[in-house]
């Protein structure tokens, strides 16, 4: 099976489709997707469609969407000897877990090379941490999820994935810097920037590529911008670590021209 939930959710089982059409089964099969190998409780499926409004009818309604996603299953495992839909989507006491093999889930394997990339970026190796990060981020189709209906339990599934997507996406910019790669990294950076007009970091990483690549007036205004931002939303100054690196493009500091130290 082959599950993509970075993105539009798509799920395929010898290339054939098991995504229900309905909203409540797509539902059910992320969820399982993402906690793929791992038993979820019917409480959670129950919270996840429901929200705290469970009906008295939910316990069968939720046995009925189990069974629309086997069939789902059993179509395409039809002519398999070896594995049946109950295999694939098991029951267990108390939930079900949808059974996959390693790297058949795109989350996972997102998770699996950050990891690897954060490794390396700490460790100094910032020619394999922009490698590994950059290829973990190419796995991106869009916002994740972009075409199933979120309940509480995928919203705070899917808040986690997207910190992680900036987390990620900050590491590798700043292996890029420290491998003197600025002149490429500006136009990305000011998408980012753009984007997530009060994220500090994009912002300091957009102002060293700039100082860096000739343009010191263009790195002042992406400071006046932010500050700007966040004084009118927030009434908060940009943090000392902001000030400082605006004071050292001020001054000509040539301490700025220099690859930094990872940040951890």
């Amino acid at each position: 099976m082959e599950i993509t939930v970075l993105g539009p959710l798509t799920a395929q089982e010898n290339g054939v489709s098991i995504v229900p059409t309905a909203a409540k089964p797509r539902q059910i099969l992320s969820l399982l997707a993402l906690q793929s190998d791992r038993v979820v409780p019917v409480t959670t499926l129950m919270e996840e469609i429901w929200g705290e409004k469970i009906p008295r009818s939910a316990a069968t309604t939720l046995q009925t969407y189990i069974l629309q996603l086997r069939r789902k299953i059993a179509t395409a495992l039809d002519g398999d000897p070896h594995r049946r839909a109950k295999d694939v989507l098991v029951t267990r006491h108390g939930g079900y877990l949808l059974q996959v093999q390693p790297g058949q889930v795109d989350a996972h394997e997102f998770g699996q090379l950050t990891a690897s990339g954060r490794a390396a970026h700490e460790a100094g190796d910032h020619v394999a941490a922009s490698e590994l990060l950059g290829r973990s981020l190419k796995m991106w189709q869009g916002a994740a999820l972009v075409d199933v209906r979120i309940g509480p339990v995928l919203e705070l599934e899917v808040l986690r994935m997207e910190e992680d997507r900036l987390v990620a996406l900050e590491r590798r910019m700043d292996s890029e810097l420290i491998l003197g790669r600025h002149m490429e990294l500006v136009p990305d950076l000011q998408v980012l920037v753009a984007k997530h007009p009060m994220h500090e970091s994009f912002c300091a990483q957009l102002m060293t590529a700039l100082h860096r690549s000739g343009s010191a007036w263009r790195a002042l205004e992406v400071y006046q911008r932010l500050r700007g931002t966040l004084v009118g939303e927030l009434g908060l100054e940009p943090s000392p670590r902001l000030q400082r690196l605006h004071q050292a493009i001020l001054s000509a500091d040539p301490a700025l021209d220099l690859p930094t130290p990872a940040s951890g």
